[in-house]
């Protein structure tokens, strides 16, 4: 086991397209929780700046105080769906280079080398979501700075909180990726119906769940829902919130309905790369 951790350790390390997953995902965070935001508060506008928000407001949700909450909303679509990506072709690129089958036949079983690419992708995740809240509390302190504000930095059960939210909703959607790259044996069209779910349906189905009222309730449990409803939960200040963002259901529940689906897609990963040919 360890020796398939560590070999796609070194093959994520030395891909360049996690590289670039994760420059796209720092910038995309930066840019929408911090220099939109900034532009708008100092803005000529003194009444109303980003979205119509009170400028008090906007300065409040780049405080450090508000990090662990804003940088947690980001990740609900921005972030998970890179993660679903990296999942994605973490495991479908195995079909088209044509890995899986040299490690397949030479060496270790098929769930321990699957096992080796979760474990690794789930290492990334970790990696990113600590990386995210250490430049996002380094950018917000900077911003407090600037503005003559006080500096009060999350508390730490907060951060704690925040980054543990940030680790469930990421790491949910990258196996939901190494599950999607299985089941369609290849990189593109794995990638294609993962944005096409994440960025689409979950909206038309969120959207026909509240027309079907309570027959609609299984609509508040899907994977958007629930990441969208824990990082929601954490959500202590008023004006615009992240895309996204909901209290559609408790924390408790989210937490729960997360775990399922990680489960689930964990287990339904190993259950089809033992079941199916390679070709």
């Amino acid at each position: 086991m360890m020796a398939s951790i560590r070999a796609e350790a070194l093959r994520l390390r030395r891909w360049p397209t996690l590289w670039v997953l994760i420059a796209v995902w720092f910038t995309l965070n930066l840019t929408f929780m911090y220099a939109l935001n900034y532009i708008g508060y100092v803005s000529d506008d003194s009444s109303n700046a980003t979205e119509g928000q009170p400028r008090d407001q906007l300065l409040a949700q780049m405080m450090p105080a508000a990090v662990p909450e804003e940088f947690a909303g980001g990740m609900v679509v921005f972030g998970g769906a890179l993660m679903l990506i990296l999942g994605a072709l973490a495991t479908g690129s195995g079909y088209g280079w044509g890995t899986w089958k040299t490690v397949f036949t030479q060496g270790p079983s098929r769930p321990e080398a699957l096992a080796g690419t979760m474990i690794a992708v789930l290492t990334v995740v970790v990696g990113v979501v600590l990386g995210a809240f250490v430049v996002d509390l380094t950018v917000a302190t900077a911003i407090a700075w600037a503005e003559s504000q006080p500096i009060v930095l999350p508390s730490v059960g907060r951060s704690l909180t925040g980054i543990g939210s940030g680790i469930a909703i990421l790491g949910m959607w990258s196996m939901l990726g190494v599950l999607i790259g299985i089941i369609a044996r290849g990189p593109a069209l794995a990638v294609g119906l993962g944005l096409v779910w994440v960025l689409v349906l979950e909206n038309v189905l969120r959207f026909f769940g509240e027309m079907l009222g309570s027959a609609g309730v299984v609509m508040n449990y899907l994977p958007g829902t629930a990441a969208g409803s824990l990082a929601g939960a954490l959500r202590t200040l008023q004006g615009e919130t992240t895309p996204g963002v909901l209290t559609t259901i408790t924390r408790s529940e989210s937490i729960v309905a997360l775990g399922v689906y990680l489960t689930a897609f964990i287990a339904g990963s190993v259950w089809l790369i033992r079941r199916r040919d390679l070709v």
